[in-house]
């Protein structure tokens, strides 16, 4: 079961599978993951990887570990299963991970959908995708109470994204509050490493140049298959708006590395962008 009616919270989805279902076992994969980099980054938003554990968990402990975490997350994915509708926001309630409930951001929430006309409350979008769900053992392992808001997205019209991401901003902006954007995205998948590493950095060098429609572009001319560069198109539209004007590479591995298969690669970036 994926969410409970009665209690209005979505289950786990794929622990067990991407990472430990154990409390135990999680929170101690997660110690040795978290790496902390002194001084801690001023970012308003982070791309981070959403595959298994043993394969990008490094690169997202990097990125985490780098960057001052606030209470309030926005996590915005990219749509694996084909449910739901193009620009899913989950609805209020809370999410389990074997770390414990955490609660959906009402207030944001209500924000985002004022702000995007395209945004919608949609649950199915959420109940199988691993992309959001991957990111919060994370967070919480980090910051204690966070609250967050959950946006799956399922197109790559960039007028549509470029619409999101102002209205991030203009949520944030309304709050007055520190908020990080988190993106989750993985690279280029399923071709030599090296192959995968140039175009990989193609559309790294957007995202540190902070140029939402740069992305979106070289990924369709270049075929990078970015999973996640329709999350990261808004996040970096959002951070423009914010006043962002640069990113950083915090650390760029590949599957191959766990898998000694060199061939056949999923690149994983992590970046954040002040």
């Amino acid at each position: 079961m994926w969410f409970n009616k009665a209690t209005m919270i979505r289950e786990p989805a794929v622990a067990g599978q991407f990472y430990p279902a154990n409390p135990a076992s999680l929170r101690r994969v997660l110690e040795s993951l978290l790496e902390t980099h002194e001084p801690l980054l001023e970012a308003r938003a982070v791309v981070a990887p959403h595959a298994g554990y043993v394969y990008s968990g490094a690169v997202a402990g990097a990125v985490y570990g780098s960057v001052k975490l606030p209470k309030r997350v926005i996590i915005l994915g990219p749509n694996h299963t084909g449910r739901g509708i193009p620009l899913s926001l989950y609805p209020s309630g809370e999410w389990r991970t074997p770390l414990g409930l955490v609660a959906i951001d009402a207030r944001m929430n209500d924000l985002l959908l004022e702000g995007c006309a395209g945004l919608h409350e949609d649950r199915a979008a959420h109940m199988r995708e691993h992309s959001l769900e991957v990111q919060i053992p994370f967070l919480q392992a980090l910051v204690p109470e966070f609250t967050f808001s959950a946006i799956c997205v399922g197109t790559g019209d960039f007028a549509s994204l470029d619409a999101l991401g102002h209205a991030i901003a203009l949520g944030i902006q309304s709050l007055g509050e520190s908020v990080l954007i988190v993106a989750s995205s993985d690279m280029t998948h399923y071709e030599p490493a090296e192959a995968a590493r140039e175009k990989d950095r193609l559309a790294i060098d957007k995202v540190i140049a902070v140029d939402p429609r740069g992305l979106h572009d070289v990924v369709i001319e270049r075929d990078i298959s970015m999973c996640g560069f329709a999350p990261a198109v808004s996040a970096l539209t959002a951070c423009r708006d914010l006043g962002a004007s640069s990113g950083k590479l915090i650390r760029y591995s590949n599957s191959g590395e766990v898998s000694g298969d060199y061939d056949r690669v999923v690149g994983y970036a992590g970046m954040a962008v002040s």
